[in-house]
C-alpha cells in the first residue's frame, strides 16, 4: 500500500438510509488527515437501492455506517461492497459504531431465528476489517464471532462517555440491571465514582420489573444511571423513579447508543431524568461524546501501513 494519503479514504453514504453519518464521517477523516468522500445511493421507484461508489477508487477504505434502522443499510453494504471491489478497491474497512442483530444471539422461543448468525456473517465475508463500539456481546465472546471475520474489533467507548459525565459534581453510577454492569463498572472507574447495581426481571419488551440494591449512598448525590442502549427507555425510566424515590438529588442518564425517538424521550423526562447524554454512534438530539478519535485511533494502521 502506498504512503500517499490518497491511497487511503474514509467514505460515508449521502442521504437515506444512512441520514446524518456523514458529518461524523467527515469528522474521523479529518481525525485522520485523509480524504472524506461521499457515496450516492439511487432509489429505483419499486424501492431498490443502487449505490455508486467514488471514482477513481483509491487501495483502501475505510466505510463509515452505523447500523441503526438496519434493514435497507444492511442491502446497501451488500451492494457497496461488491461495487468498491469492481472499482478495485483493494482493503475495504467497515465502521459501524453501532452493531444491529446482536440482541437475538440465542434462540429463546420456539419458531425464532437466531438473527447474529443469519445476518453478521453475510457482512463479515465481504469487508477485510469491521470496528464497532461496544457492541451488545452479552452471549457473544467476540465481535470477531459474531461476524464470523478474524478482524471484526469491538472497541471500548467507556473513557470518552467518562470525560462528559465528569463535567459536573461527582456522581454516583448506576447499572440498571445485570447487563449494564461492563458498562457501568467502566464509567465508574474513569470517574472515579462509586458504583451501584439494580437486578432485572423482564417481563416484555417494554416491561421489566428491578429489584434495588440499598440506596442510602445516592440520598442527596447526583446520579447517573449507565448503559449500552436506551431503546424504549423503560428499564431507565424504571431505575429513575426509585433512585428520586430514595432521595437522589439529580438522575441523568449515560448511553452509548441512543436508539430511542421523541415518545421515549418525554417519558424519560416525566420519570426525572433530567438529561441523556450520548454518544454521536446513533444521531440523535442526545448526542455529546464524538467518537472520531476513538475511531481514529483503531484505524491509524490503516493510514500508514
Amino acid at each position: 500500500m502506498s504512503n500517499s494519503p490518497q491511497a487511503f479514504e474514509v467514505h460515508a453514504f449521502s442521504g437515506a438510509p444512512f441520514v446524518g453519518q456523514a458529518e461524523p464521517a467527515a469528522r474521523l477523516a479529518a481525525a485522520l488527515k485523509v480524504p472524506f468522500r461521499e457515496v450516492a445511493v439511487h432509489l429505483f421507484p419499486d424501492g431498490e437501492l443502487m449505490p455508486v461508489v467514488p471514482t477513481p477508487a483509491p487501495h483502501a477504505v475505510a466505510l463509515y455506517a452505523s447500523l441503526d434502522r438496519p434493514n435497507d443499510k444492511l442491502i446497501a453494504l451488500l451492494l457497496v461492497a461488491d461495487a468498491y471491489r469492481r472499482a478495485g478497491v483493494r482493503r475495504l474497512v467497515l465502521v459501524a459504531p453501532y452493531v444491529a442483530y446482536l440482541r437475538q444471539d440465542e434462540v429463546f422461543h420456539a419458531g425464532e431465528p437466531l438473527s447474529r448468525d443469519a445476518i453478521l456473517p453475510v457482512l463479515g465475508a465481504r469487508y477485510d476489517r469491521i470496528l464497532g463500539v461496544d457492541s451488545h456481546l452479552h452471549r457473544t465472546p467476540s465481535l470477531a464471532a459474531a461476524f464470523q471475520n478474524d478482524a471484526a474489533e469491538d472497541l471500548a467507548g467507556a473513557e470518552p462517555l467518562a470525560e462528559a459525565i465528569k463535567q459536573g459534581e461527582p456522581p454516583v453510577i448506576v447499572g440498571p440491571d445485570g447487563e449494564s454492569r461492563p458498562w457501568a463498572a467502566r464509567i465508574a472507574t474513569a470517574v472515579a465514582g462509586e458504583l451501584l447495581m439494580f437486578t432485572k426481571v423482564r417481563e416484555g419488551d417494554r416491561t421489566v420489573r428491578l429489584a434495588a440494591p440499598d440506596l442510602g449512598a445516592v440520598r442527596g448525590r447526583r446520579v447517573v444511571l449507565v448503559d449500552d442502549i436506551c431503546s424504549s427507555g423503560a428499564t431507565l425510566m424504571g431505575a429513575a423513579r426509585q433512585l428520586l424515590a430514595a432521595g437522589a438529588a439529580s438522575v441523568e442518564a449515560a448511553v452509548v447508543h441512543a436508539l430511542y425517538g421523541d415518545d421515549a424521550a418525554s417519558a424519560l423526562a416525566e420519570a426525572g431524568i433530567s438529561r441523556v447524554i450520548s454518544t454521536d454512534s446513533v444521531i440523535h438530539p442526545s448526542n455529546q461524546v464524538r467518537l472520531a478519535p476513538l475511531l481514529a485511533a483503531a484505524l491509524q494502521g490503516e493510514r500508514n501501513p
